[in-house]
């Protein structure tokens, strides 16, 4: 799995990123063919599309992947673990993307999004086959290290600061698809559909939980495996010691 895997992780990055260009080309193309002068404002229906948690997750974690298996391509040493700061590039990047995928599937399949109509095949990519992916890198990638319980803090770093930009911009813009004075690319961030910020927080507490949750769980994966791995890599080498 150490000589294939980073081949995986190529794979399923230019697959990601496959899907959001073709995800990204649709919406461009529909603002292109827009009617009205809020709907066909490039910048914003750019900007709006990467503001999307699910874009930013997906491209975060294609760009973790390229990264993490340009590094493993270039190892000779087949024990040795990822450098720290790659590590937690990889938690942070997993967290987001199953997350990405739990919220969408259990509160957002079936609804409209502010983004209009989406690619079917890339919908999927995006909200299911690149998120289990990522799952499946946490519970079998090799080379993987063990990372500090603090590492959870750092994970929940950008949904914190996302949260704050989408909550300031949403009433800067407006939507192109109704022209409305607000946008917010999620429902359950609208206080117009929520009966206010209250129930806006409820739905930020409730994800917050979450990515906090299944943070410490990637982490605690990390350093079962990354520690199971560590001690039979010293066990080899003071073996080789002794046997000199």
């Amino acid at each position: 799995m150490t000589v294939w895997w980073p081949f995986a992780r190529l794979a399923a990055a230019l697959l990601g990123i496959a899907a959001i260009v073709a995800q990204l080309s649709l919406t461009l193309q529909i603002a292109l063919e827009a009617t009205t002068p809020w709907g066909g404002h490039l910048p914003t229906v750019a900007v709006n599309f990467f503001s999307f948690f699910t874009i930013l997750s997906n491209v975060s974690a294609a760009i973790a992947l390229i990264i993490a298996a340009a590094w493993a391509l270039g190892q000779r040493d087949p024990a040795r673990p990822e450098p720290r700061w790659l590590s937690v590039l990889l938690v942070c990047v997993s967290t987001y993307m199953i997350v990405t995928g739990v919220v969408y599937n259990l509160l957002l399949r079936g609804i409209e999004l502010p983004q209009g109509v989406t690619v079917p095949w890339s919908n999927e990519v995006l909200h299911v086959v690149f998120p289990l992916f990522l799952l499946l890198d946490v519970l079998v990638a090799p080379r993987r290290r063990a990372l500090p319980w603090s590492t959870v803090l750092v994970v929940a770093v950008f949904p914190v600061v996302w949260v704050a930009y989408t909550l300031i911009r949403a009433n800067l813009v407006i939507a192109p698809a109704t022209g409305a004075p607000w946008w917010y690319p999620y429902p359950f961030l609208d206080p117009h559909l929520q009966g206010g910020y209250g129930g806006v927080l409820v739905y930020v507490i409730g994800i917050a939980v979450a990515i906090i949750l299944i943070a410490t769980v990637v982490v605690w994966i990390g350093r079962r495996r990354g520690t199971a791995r560590s001690e039979v890599h010293a066990t080899s080498d003071s073996a080789g010691v002794s046997s000199r």
